[in-house]
């Protein structure tokens, strides 16, 4: 079966910025009703149909792409990478990056393309924004961690390094988690800021591997940061 096309929730004004947002592990952006019609998963987009519903980010565009599902095996953070299906990571990256090009092709400036997600989703998320060739407007990843990492510094060429070497990064992190260890996370902010990446690590007591609303708060003022309404 080919792939689904990303779901789209378009701007209510003048379209100046797109969030690319991905899923996480067993998530998908649709279902099939019962006559075999894709239907919107709510819990992966609610977050953009509240900020519809508060008027937030009129002129901003939510792209929820279904992504690969990739295989996560409890092991330490620096085994990780021996765990990790790299063709298939390069070919997430490589979808995500024809994302960014497709907005950038509609009139849509780099520099207002935010791309982030939950999971696996903000995994990929993290990978493919420190690799596009393209300068964002930031990167998100909840509950996620850094995949590759092993490789990373010899995939970053000057040139993609220069691209985003300023490009911010929020990061959110159950202490809880079961599934993605809170470690990981922390780790890879770590990692990041030690290749010279501004990143904004942010833990949440008592939570496992979902969302909180004082997640969900923070992360929706470091999206108006990064993405203001031009008017």
């Amino acid at each position: 079966m080919a792939q689904l096309a990303p779901l789209v929730v378009p701007a209510l004004k003048k379209h100046t910025a797109t969030v690319i947002w991905a899923h996480g592990l067993g998530d998908s952006y649709c279902h099939l009703s019962l006559d075999g019609i894709p239907q919107p998963n709510e819990v992966v987009v609610r977050d953009a149909e509240n900020y519809r519903r508060r008027s937030k980010f009129d002129e901003v565009a939510f792209i929820f792409p279904n992504a690969p599902t990739i295989p996560i095996t409890v092991v330490a953070f620096n085994d990780l990478a021996q765990q990790q299906d790299q063709p298939g990571i390069h070919k997430s990256r490589d979808y995500f990056h024809s994302l960014i090009k497709a907005e950038i092709d509609k009139g849509i400036p780099s520099s207002r393309i935010v791309l982030g997600g939950f999971s696996q989703g903000g995994s990929i998320s993290i990978f493919a924004g420190l690799t596009s060739p393209s300068p964002l407007a930031g990167i998100f990843g909840l509950s996620s961690y850094l995949l590759l990492g092993d490789t990373l510094p010899s995939v970053l060429t000057q040139e993609i390094r220069a691209a985003n070497s300023s490009t911010p990064i929020f990061m959110g992190h159950g202490d809880a988690d079961p599934l993605v260890k809170p470690e990981w996370g922390s780790e890879t902010a770590k990692v990041l800021k030690g290749l010279g990446w501004k990143v904004d690590f942010n833990v949440y007591r008592g939570l496992v591997h979902s969302a909180d609303p004082k997640e969900t708060d923070d992360l929706e003022k470091w999206l108006n940061e990064r993405l203001p309404a031009q008017g």
